[in-house]
């Protein structure tokens, strides 16, 4: 066995094909697939499935994946021990359903990239069953999801909180509703409405608070960010989570606004999520931490601001 032949396989793993993980690694496919099934031998068992459509990690191989992740995590500590910079060149791919985008995966992404130049940080924008999928496959490295109370990670994988909130209110500057302290499920009802999609968690709120009478959606759209744009041409309100919205561009230039909903006693949660293997790649995990640390960050500029109100 060989430290390639698992490098390899991760590879496979992370693009989602022979052919795509044979370019990222400047391979011929036919010496890629080679060096797997002689692995396959090795270990006697099957570790892809071989499909029209790509190659996909087996179910013995996602059982596997952990022990394998945490060699490579050892051997990328033996390299940085070493001082072998080759460490910090690679992916780390990132899923998100477009939560805080703005206020806390683009600084913490800056931030991280200031220190590891040469790592690339792949975003991909995907609803939550999605990147629970592609978690669990090991297709992604990390994945930012909104959860409500009572949400647990799927088995398998690690949450970590990085922001709580509460869903508000996304109206256009100028908008009646703005000279309200707060607006009414009521009020809201009676707006053309942007709707996320069904298998995004602010869909679910918005089923949930408003019951049967559920707004007829105007518009409907994947992510907040989109969510935000279409309320800042003034073709709709929306509903998201404070966090997304509170310090974003569109917030602080002025061309939308917040506004707390009446009666609402429902708490959002931004999750940092994760396979539950003992120990990431040394870039991944710097990753992390540079995403709690934002997180810190905006936290205490979000509690500076409300008390300088209060006051």
């Amino acid at each position: 066995m060989r430290i390639e032949q698992l490098e390899y396989l991760a590879a496979v793993t992370q693009h989602g094909s022979l052919r795509r993980a044979s370019e990222k690694l400047h391979l011929s496919q036919p010496a890629l697939s080679e060096a797997i099934t002689k692995l396959e031998r090795e270990l006697r068992v099957t570790l892809l499935d071989r499909r029209r459509s790509g190659a996909r990690i087996s179910r013995e191989g996602r059982e596997l994946l952990p022990y394998m992740n945490e060699v490579l995590a050892a051997v990328d500590r033996l390299r940085t021990a070493a001082g072998d910079q080759r460490t910090d060149t690679r992916v780390i791919r990132v899923g998100t359903v477009h939560a805080a985008t703005s206020t806390l995966l683009v600084p913490a992404v800056r931030a991280f990239q200031e220190r590891h130049p040469g790592t690339t940080v792949e975003v991909l924008t995907l609803q939550q069953a999605q990147i629970d999928e592609q978690l669990a496959e090991g297709t992604l490295d990390l994945g930012l999801v909104n959860v409500l109370d009572g949400d647990d990670p799927p088995i398998g994988l690690d949450g970590v909180d990085l922001l709580h909130g509460r869903p508000v209110a996304v109206l256009p500057a100028g908008h009646p509703l703005t000279a309200r302290p707060q607006v009414t499920i009521d009020e809201l009802r009676m707006e053309r409405f942007v709707m996320m999609r069904a298998g995004y968690v602010m869909h679910r709120y918005v089923h949930r608070a408003f019951g049967p009478e559920v707004p007829p959606a105007a518009h409907s759209t994947d992510g907040a960010e989109m969510g935000k744009a279409l309320v800042a041409e003034g073709v709709g309100v929306t509903v998201l989570p404070d966090y997304s919205v509170i310090g974003c561009p569109l917030h602080r230039v002025g061309m939308i606004e917040s506004r707390p909903i009446a009666g609402n006693q429902t708490f959002v949660t931004l999750q940092l999520r994760q396979r539950k293997t003992l120990q990431q790649p040394l870039p991944v995990r710097e990753l992390q931490n540079a995403l709690a640390t934002r997180a810190t960050e905006y936290r205490a500029a979000s509690a500076a601001t409300n008390a300088s109100a209060a006051s």
